[in-house]
């Protein structure tokens, strides 16, 4: 099969970049006591592996599916295509209300079922790897100098909920002590525990980091995909870029601007989808990069042509 055709060696690098989430969470969580960490319980190893299955749910159940729609155009025979739609039907279940709680982060039983999709989906992209070869990355693509930017901004402003996500603080860091709001012990309004500014463990402004770095990573993959495949992940990528990039302005605007007690207001909160106002200017930013996207494919092909 003609190069152009084959997998997209960016899919290996979200991988990558979520597995260290995973561990970085399952040693953190497994190290620190659960009143250091956000609405969790238990110590050891056991509440480790307890907040690890959460995480693999959520974020990584989302861009599960990202990948499982490259691997559906990818797969050759119709039994790996079957078992990527079984991938993305477990994956879909931490949409489920319930499922994932932010107000209690332990594991239940029926955390199992996204996180066994979630590696079905791994497994899916490791047969890929091993039996249709990876090719070189690609030097340069259109809109890769957008991309950069995009990735440095959240990767910055992600800085505190990297150290918080291994377990410390930057207030001794130098440089970054003296820019980010860490450590230090802060009561935002409307908050009735004092705590410090950036809790250990995970954030939901890391999340959505990681959901705008793979969106960008995989808006390299749309020009290689056929038509239908296309269209479902450019809706979903921009869907992602911008529910993880707001993620990333709620979260850093309560940390770093709220705390320091210039101003009550905060970006709102849409971590949980709602049918609400908020969620329905999401959903237009979404549908106008997804145009966007789409618009400059057409004008491309068109160059091409």
């Amino acid at each position: 099969m003609a190069t152009s055709r084959r997998l997209p060696n960016e899919l290996v690098i979200v991988w990558l970049l979520f597995g260290l989430g995973t561990l970085a969470i399952l040693v953190t969580y497994a190290r620190l006591r659960p009143e250091e960490l956000y609405h969790v319980s238990g110590t050891g190893l056991a509440a480790g592996l307890s907040r690890a299955l959460v995480y693999v749910n959520f974020p990584v159940g989302i861009a599960a599916l990202a990948a499982l729609v490259i691997l559906f155009d990818r797969l050759p025979s119709r039994p790996l295509r079957i078992l990527t739609v079984v991938a993305a039907a477990l994956s879909a279940v931490v949409f489920w209300p319930g499922v994932v709680d932010q107000k209690d982060l332990d594991a239940k039983w029926v955390n199992a079922l996204p996180a066994f999709g979630v590696g079905l989906a791994a497994l899916l992209t490791i047969h890929a790897i091993r039996y249709r070869a990876l090719p070189p990355f690609a030097a340069s693509r259109e809109g890769d100098r957008l991309r950069i930017v995009a990735a440095t901004v959240v990767t910055l402003l992600a800085l505190p909920w990297i150290a918080a996500e291994l377990g410390f603080y930057l207030d001794g860091v130098p440089g970054l002590g003296s820019i980010f709001l860490t450590g230090d012990i802060r009561l935002a309004p409307g908050q009735t525990e004092i705590e410090a500014a950036v809790h250990h463990g995970d954030h939901h402004g890391l999340q959505g980091t990681l959901l705008v770095l793979t969106a960008v990573l995989l808006s390299r993959a749309l020009d290689t995909l056929r038509p239908r495949a296309q269209t479902v992940l450019r809706a979903l990528l921009a869907l992602m870029f911008v529910y993880g990039f707001w993620n990333v302005a709620n979260d850093d605007w309560l940390e770093q601007v709220v705390k320091r007690g210039w101003t009550n207001w905060r970006v709102p909160d849409v971590l949980r989808p709602t049918a609400s106002v908020k969620w329905g200017i999401l959903l237009v930013l979404a549908a106008a990069l997804g145009g966007m996207l789409e618009r400059h494919e057409r004008i491309r092909r068109r160059a091409v042509a």
